[in-house]
């Protein structure tokens, strides 16, 4: 057989605003932008009927569709030398044009690699991201896990103000909801190329492909493809600005590390001593209440049980165990606090993945999680049943466990896709949640929930949490593995609502090998895992 392409149809894509999978040809990113159902945004017809700031301290306003970052981040785009210098000879047009970086867009340049810097320099193409603010920042994970810092006062009042929709550009590999910034609600995943274009546009609701990006000094229209540079002229680069020695030199002693690396003190010793000081890494309680044996499992351990959230389709492992920025108000943030941790210390979620109590008050913390039991909500807040009374998930997950109520999670169709976060399943067990009922999962979460001794429970078709009208003010009870658990059984699940009525209703239970049956039957596959071990 043979596949055939016409390149000539071929687009520049991106992907956002809110799910890697979801790509947008360049030349239809404006309308699908300014028709998106952001809350606060109305979707407009026109970029000239968007809401406008004006930015304290300045002489310009702040739009809804302003890119606030732009970032040339690590990963998978940072590791192909013609999309960098590609990047680098946009820069060197752009600057030929005359054209600036809008001065709302927080810039950066944060290589996976210091070859990158190298070939960069070499090519004299460092200078002209340099000229647009795309200056190094670092190596490694920053923009893409939520590690760009925070935007400048000003930009975040004018946000604030109107509740702005605003937005990132950034050549990293995933923009879940939260993940990028607090303050970015549609977050596109683009080219290193086009991060350099949406810097120098200064808004998504322009489009590139047919409106002029800026304008040169003297006040003539620049698009994007007078300063697109030619595949000839990227090869032409780098066949004299990147060689294998830079990779061999590099690379010939990655593993010594640098000095700072080195003078590291480290306690030689088979087991690691905990400091019950540290704020980074604790021993967690995996382990505790275990037998030296399989107790086995009956419904029995389902019954009564609370929601602590009730939530919508694609739910990621984001949404369930953020990786950047600690809030100071929250849980977690209070804990750093009451641990002498100060505000400019907080570091982020994913750096302090040492310690459970962090990544416990972390679960479901994200800011742009919307738990239907509180309407109008949107972060980590529940209401506490059955008083009614709304509070972060965490207090409510431990209230309920001083209180010996089994907890439960409800949601819609592809829960848990997105990064395969082990803290997304961690985080819920710690919290005291028995299962997880959705329509269906993400094939690696779900494996991952019953790795951690959660059920995972499948809606059959034609019913939802919609269909049963669900409010969270229900218990629930789970019949049916009394008899034994195999793969793929039924297993029944009885609503019990507020006003005395009961509905049943059958689940697919989604362990679906005979191992996974073991690991569940175990709580776990850390506790199946060593189990085995005590017995060989």
């Amino acid at each position: 057989d043979t596949l055939e392409l016409d390149l000539s149809v071929v687009e520049p894509s991106l992907a956002g605003p809110k799910r890697p999978q979801d790509r947008v040809l360049l030349s239809n990113l404006a309308e699908q932008f300014m028709t998106s159902d952001f809350p606060s945004f109305s979707g407009q017809a026109s970029y000239a009927e968007k809401r406008s700031v004006a930015v304290t301290g300045t002489n310009y306003e702040l739009t809804d569709g302003a890119v606030v970052i732009a970032a040339i981040t690590s990963c998978t785009n940072t590791s192909n030398p013609s999309v960098m210098i590609g990047a680098g000879l946009m820069a060197r047009k752009a600057r030929e044009k005359g054209l600036t970086v809008k001065p709302w867009v927080k810039t950066s340049l944060a290589p996976g690699s210091q070859v990158v810097s190298d070939y960069l320099e070499k090519a004299g193409l460092q200078d002209d991201l340099n000229a647009l603010g795309f200056n190094l920042v670092g190596y490694g994970c920053t923009t893409c896990i939520g590690n760009s810092g925070p935007l400048p006062e000003p930009i975040v009042n004018a946000i604030n103000e109107k509740d702005l929709v605003v937005g990132a550009v950034l050549s990293g590999n995933r923009n879940f909801e939260g993940r990028v910034s607090p303050h970015t609600k549609a977050n596109y995943l683009a080219s290193p190329p086009l991060v350099v274009a949406y810097a120098i546009a200064g808004n998504l609701a322009i489009d590139l492909k047919q409106d002029p990006i800026g304008q040169d000094p003297a006040g003539n229209p620049v698009y994007l493809k007078d300063i697109w540079p030619s595949t000839i002229e990227i090869q032409t680069v780098m066949a004299t600005a990147v060689t294998p020695e830079m990779f061999r030199s590099r690379y010939s002693n990655v593993f010594t590390g640098t000095s700072d690396w080195q003078a590291i003190a480290a306690e030689e010793s088979q087991t690691y001593s905990w400091k019950t000081s540290s704020t980074y890494v604790q021993n967690p309680p995996f382990f505790e209440h275990m037998t030296a044996t399989v107790n086995g499992v009956s419904s029995a351990s389902i019954v009564g049980a609370r929601p602590l959230a009730i939530l919508g389709d694609s739910i990621t492992t984001d949404h369930i165990s953020p990786a950047g920025a600690i809030k100071t108000d929250s849980p977690a943030g209070s804990y750093l606090i009451g641990n002498n941790v100060t505000v400019a210390d907080f570091n982020s979620y994913g750096s302090r993945r040492g310690n459970h109590e962090v990544m416990m008050r972390g679960t479901f913390a994200n800011i742009r999680l919307q738990n239907e039991m509180v309407p109008g909500s949107s972060g980590g807040v529940t209401k506490y049943m059955p008083d009614g009374t709304d509070m972060s998930i965490y207090d409510a997950a431990m209230k309920y466990q001083a209180a010996g109520v089994p907890l439960i999670v409800i949601a819609g169709k592809e829960y848990g896709t997105g990064s395969s976060r082990d803290w997304a399943a961690k985080g819920p067990r710690l919290l005291g949640v028995k299962a997880v009922i959705a329509e269906s999962f993400e094939r690696i979460h779900r494996s991952n929930l019953l790795g951690m001794g959660i059920l995972p429970l499948q809606f059959q078709a034609g019913t939802t949490r919609r269909t049963l009208a669900l409010e969270g003010t229900e218990t629930f009870d789970l019949s049916g593995l009394d008899g034994g658990i195999q793969p793929a059984m039924t297993v029944t699940l009885t609503v019990n609502r507020a006003n005395g009525s009961t509905e049943t209703v059958a689940l697919l239970c989604r362990i679906d090998t005979l191992d996974e049956v073991e690991y569940y039957r175990n709580g776990g596959i850390l506790h199946y895992v060593l189990r085995q071990l005590l017995t060989a």
